[in-house]
């Protein structure tokens, strides 16, 4: 099971309508996909999503550093060296995106290489989570109308309103249009990117108290660390730390701080072996999870369904799982489904998935 090459291959899918939340736009999905290569002959695959508004990594710059960094630092260790192979890449400061996606195609090359899935190598808790639907920034007309195709379609009861970056106003007429037109059977929070002031929050939350939402995802920038402690004391649901909680140490300083009472797990962002670290703290300090989207396709799903499913606490609230649906096209054989509103995790080892090599080769933009 030893490592004998690490690919990194940038491609882009366009997206069938652009996703607009606080903190920027996506209007394709240019990623990059990552292939851990073994001496038994077992590929590994996972996907790198940068987020340049966000952890400051691009697509280029994903693939350089992998290519011109890390790779040599991992060939030659062996699967199970996945300790020494972090040690190695945190020599190098940040990158978190391409450094989760090494560390998951590793894992997806252990579970294949052993014939066991990925989700059973984790924990195996369940095979299946509930689906919450992102909505990013549109009138409230084409929102609604997008939950309820969601909904009729899929069977989706539960949404994420992106909110923060327009006027207060409009936001929380959104998310009540949602209430008003998808009644009391579902389940709506939302979500700031950081783009409203404390003050702002705590006004729109109050506009907001008798739509019955769920969680309240960074209102407000992680370092108005005053402003940020008042707004969570006075809130009746949970505050979600995301951005501004990365890795165990930030969760550790976000929880105990006063300014977070609940994290959002990003497979993309902390891998497997990074997101379990996140997972037992969150579970030790007594805090609800959110298995978080990072505007993943289906390869990144994959990985997100696969540990979300794996333990209790990531499975019992709804993962944030159907953005890839938002994609003109994707690179898996078979492609996931959403059905009464849950997914399934992909049978068979590993990640359980296969990626198309035809649409890998007309998607991919270094030939």
């Amino acid at each position: 099971m030893k490592i004998t090459r690490v690919e990194a291959i940038p491609y882009r899918i366009p997206y069938r309508k652009p996703l607009r939340f606080a903190s920027g736009e996506v209007h394709a999905a240019d990623h990059v996909l990552v292939r851990v290569h073994t001496d038994d002959g077992v590929v590994g695959v996972a996907d790198a999503p940068p987020r340049p508004f966000t952890y400051g990594e691009t697509q280029r710059g994903v693939v350089a550093v992998i290519e011109d960094l890390f790779a040599e630092q991992i060939v030659g260790t062996t699967l199970l060296e996945r300790e020494t192979v972090r040690a190695r890449l945190e020599r190098t400061v940040g990158n978190p995106v391409a450094k989760s996606a090494v560390d998951m195609a590793m894992w997806d090359a252990l579970g294949r290489n052993l014939d066991l899935s990925v989700g059973d190598l984790l924990g195996g808790h369940t095979d299946r989570m509930r689906v919450s639907h992102m909505l990013g920034f549109e009138t409230p007309e084409a929102m609604v109308d997008e939950a309820i195709r969601m909904r009729d379609t899929h069977g989706i009861t539960v949404f994420k309103v992106k909110v923060g970056r327009r006027p207060v106003e409009l936001d929380t007429a959104v998310v009540r249009a949602l209430r008003d037109g998808l009644g009391d059977g579902i389940e709506l929070y939302v979500d700031g990117n950081r783009g409203w002031t404390a003050a702002e929050s705590a006004r729109a939350m109050d506009e907001m108290a008798d739509l019955g939402l769920t969680l309240a995802e960074e209102l407000c920038p992680a370092d108005d660390v005053v402003s940020r402690r008042w707004l969570v004391q006075r809130l009746g649901v949970p505050f979600v730390a995301d951005e501004s909680a990365t890795t165990p140490a930030e969760v550790t300083r976000e929880i105990l701080g006063g300014s977070a009472t609940a994290v959002s797990i990003k497979t993309a962002r902390t891998g497997f072996t990074g997101s379990v670290r996140v997972h037992h703290l969150c579970e030790g300090l007594g805090v609800d999870v959110v298995m978080g989207n990072q505007i993943d396709g289906q390869l990144g799903t994959a990985c997100t369904v696969a540990f979300g499913a794996a333990f209790a606490s990531t499975s019992r609230r709804a993962g944030e799982l159907s953005n890839f649906l938002d994609m003109s096209d994707d690179l898996l054989v078979e492609p996931l489904t959403i059905q009464d509103g849950e997914l399934a995790v992909p049978p068979g080892p590993g990640l359980g998935v296969e990626i198309d090599p035809d649409k890998l080769a007309a998607y991919r933009i270094d030939r």
